[in-house]
């Protein structure tokens, strides 16, 4: 006999829910735990004999829709949910955001800070800096305001000496947007910015028109800091799983190159800086005092 997983998953699901979980009435004396087959057939809107042949594996190939009521009727969110439809051989519909992008949780930006000598940073999909460590915001000094990668490479004066390669720059930004605009097409931060942009700049709206796709991932950037001067980093990019569409870019330089050397140049400058500004003095170990 075939393995059912999918009727073992939804077996298993239904048992760890209670009537009061899912806003329904306790009727009976209940010989096991969790919902009736018949309450979650009602909960999701179909036949209970049609969802007693889903567990029992007598039917093996349910749509997409009704994939969907199941993830609704037994509360199934995020990795659950892409399980459910993985089991059943389907790929999970796209659902509307509720564009929940912008927090950045406590323990992310403490993360950040546990790394003093690499830029550290949080992107919503629209490439909106959420959140930065001490040597992100060093780098990104030449900008004012450093806010969004896009409209710091296409409106911001600093940005054509910024990045060496502005053309690579530039043509990574869009097709970074363009994929974003794909997974959330009504996200309306998106819809803004390239609006902007688009009547901002005629480079942007070229490259807009062409639609390349590419997400970030890893890749080298030359930039030209004006304190530091040249810059070779590699970066990485690292979906934030419990924050979807953020992602979080740490830069990085090799170590003992120049521009290793120009990093830590800039992340002493920028501490000089800010604790000339609150009228604080570094002590040893990289604590202030008035």
């Amino acid at each position: 006999m075939d393995d059912n997983h999918l009727g073992d998953f939804l077996r298993a699901r239904r048992a760890g829910l209670r009537p009061e979980d899912v806003g329904m009435a306790s009727y009976g004396t209940r010989r096991v735990a969790g919902l009736r087959r018949e309450e979650v057939a009602v909960l999701s809107g179909m036949n209970a004999d049609y969802y007693t042949r889903l567990e029992q594996g007598r039917e093996r190939n349910p749509s997409p829709q009704v994939l969907d009521a199941l993830s609704r009727a037994l509360r199934l969110e995020g990795d659950a949910r892409t399980h459910l439809y993985r089991l059943a051989g389907a790929a999970p519909a796209d659902r509307p955001s509720p564009y929940p992008d912008r927090h950045v949780t406590p323990a992310l930006r403490q993360l950040m800070d546990g790394y003093p000598n690499t830029p550290a940073f949080v992107l919503s999909p629209a490439l909106d800096l959420l959140a930065a460590n001490a040597l992100a915001e060093a780098l990104f000094t030449p900008f004012r305001p450093a806010d969004n990668l896009a409209r710091m490479v296409f409106a911001d004066p600093a940005g054509r000496s910024f990045y060496a390669d502005w053309n690579g720059a530039a043509e990574a930004t869009v097709a970074n947007l363009r994929q974003a605009t794909g997974h959330d097409p009504d996200h309306p931060r998106l819809h803004e910015l390239v609006r902007t942009l688009t009547g901002h700049s005629p480079d942007f709206a070229r490259l807009w028109s062409a639609h390349a796709v590419r997400g970030k991932t890893q890749d080298a950037k030359r930039l030209l800091h004006p304190d530091v001067g040249p810059l070779t980093l590699t970066y990485q990019a690292f979906d934030v799983r419990h924050a979807p569409g953020q992602q979080l870019v740490i830069y990085h330089a090799e170590p003992h190159t120049p521009s290793a050397q120009a990093l830590s140049l800039l992340g002493t400058l920028h501490a000089t800086r800010r604790d000339a500004e609150t009228g604080h003095r570094a002590e040893p170990g990289g604590h202030t005092r008035s």
